[in-house]
């Protein structure tokens, strides 16, 4: 057991790197146990949890918290206004105050809503897809993946289409804080916030069926949302809400490209279409870590003790390969009987929009087999490149060939 202070330990694997690099560095790092002290890219000290049971003990356990709005990226750097409008959200907040927005966002964020979205994601798939068709090459995170997330996010929370400006811009500054700078940081979520303030002051004025509107109107024990909770849950659906679907669509379909066994064995019984979604999110999900994690009293786990007041991340992609848990786990197999992955988090964080990224991600799946039977890679797998980010887990690009070519 170790008490010692955090170190470096190992390459940091949160740059923009080519193929499966970013798992090879996980993996050797997860090789030496499932906890290690780290120094962040910021120069910070910290520990980040590699391994499978650690990653499930320490998420349920009430001796992590996450500190409030100002442990958010740069809220210290930021005007305290701006740190407040973006970060008082679920994913910052402990008990009471965490029970207490999840109530009132999960009644508005409902099963049903979900469902009712279901022919409108089809209908953009369908439509984004026709549109694909007849190129030679095509590129499946701006073809499809990123314009069918956002759509589906403003659909969902009501931002008009002739408003829905390019959220690329402000979502990738905003999710990989220390890749960009504190300026370009500052800029974006800047940009969002005035733009969410504005929105909510139309929804007031003018309700409509949509989320946004619901949530302004949600009450639990008399008690609503305040502007800071609004404005923040608009920045946690579009910021989460859209990244985590198009890594889940683009890292799935590079998943089923790069094992065509895999990919023959899920044409041929269709069936298999959700526990293959399922696995798709364990073998390379959408999250690399977690926002950090601080602890209020000292914490063992893997034999290692974390004192008081210690900042934990959790990497989601390792702890989903851990072999003490996945034998093989760099291996696709689309019928898989394994405990249940972490790729959507653990405990009272779990995602809450879950379900709806895994309907989005069953439609485009779905959509694509049956419609490109020749669908394939159009560049070397060992060449792609994942974005830079500190949070996320996705593809810049994924070039694909959707037909054979007509001389074939």
């Amino acid at each position: 057991m170790s008490d010692s202070a955090p170190r470096e330990s190992g390459p940091a694997p949160f740059t923009a790197i080519r193929g499966d690099e970013r798992h090879h560095i996980y993996a050797d790092l997860a090789a030496r146990g499932p906890v290690h002290p780290i120094t962040t890219p910021a120069g910070t000290q910290a520990w980040l949890v590699t391994g499978y049971a650690e990653t499930r003990a320490l998420l349920a356990d009430p001796r992590l918290v996450k500190g409030g709005w100002t442990s958010g990226a740069y809220a210290h750097q930021l005007p305290q206004d701006v740190a407040r409008g973006i970060h008082t959200t679920m994913l910052n907040s402990d008990p009471p105050d965490h029970p207490r927005l999840r109530r009132l966002v999960t009644s508005t964020f409902t099963r049903r809503r979900v469902e009712k979205l279901v022919p409108r994601i089809r209908q953009l798939t369908d439509d984004l897809l026709a549109e694909a068709d007849g190129r030679g090459t095509v590129d499946l995170i701006s073809a499809l993946a990123y314009p069918l997330a956002i759509g589906v996010i403003c659909e969902l929370i009501g931002i008009p289409e002739a408003e829905r400006a390019d959220f690329r811009e402000w979502t990738l500054p905003a999710v990989s804080p220390g890749i960009y700078s504190y300026e370009e940081f500052h800029a974006a979520v800047a940009s969002l916030l005035a733009y969410s303030r504005e929105l909510i002051g139309k929804k007031r004025r003018d309700p409509q069926d949509d989320l946004l509107s619901d949530l302004i109107a949600a009450r639990d024990d008399g008690e609503g949302l305040s502007q800071d909770e609004l404005t923040s849950m608009i920045f946690l659906l579009v910021i989460a809400g859209h990244e985590t679907t198009v890594n889940l669509i683009g890292n799935g379909m590079r998943s089923l490209l790069t094992h065509p066994g895999q990919l023959a064995l899920l044409r041929k019984r269709p069936e298999l279409l959700d526990p293959a979604i399922e696995e798709l999110l364990r073998h390379d999900g959408p999250v690399q870590t977690t926002l950090s994690y601080r602890t209020v009293e000292p914490v063992e786990a893997g034999g290692v003790r974390l004192p008081a007041g210690s900042v934990v991340y959790f990497a989601l992609v390792a702890a989903n390969r851990d072999p003490r848990v996945f034998p093989m786990g760099a291996a696709l197999d689309v019928t898989r009987e394994a405990p249940t992955h972490v790729a959507f988090g653990h405990g009272i964080h779990y995602c809450v929009g879950a379900p709806l990224a895994r309907v989005e991600a069953r439609i485009a799946f779905r959509t694509l087999l049956d419609r490109f039977p020749d669908l394939r890679l159009a560049v070397p797998a060992e060449s792609l490149t994942r974005t830079p980010s500190l949070l996320m887990n996705g593809l810049s690009a994924l070039p694909v060939h959707l037909r054979l070519p007509a001389a074939a």
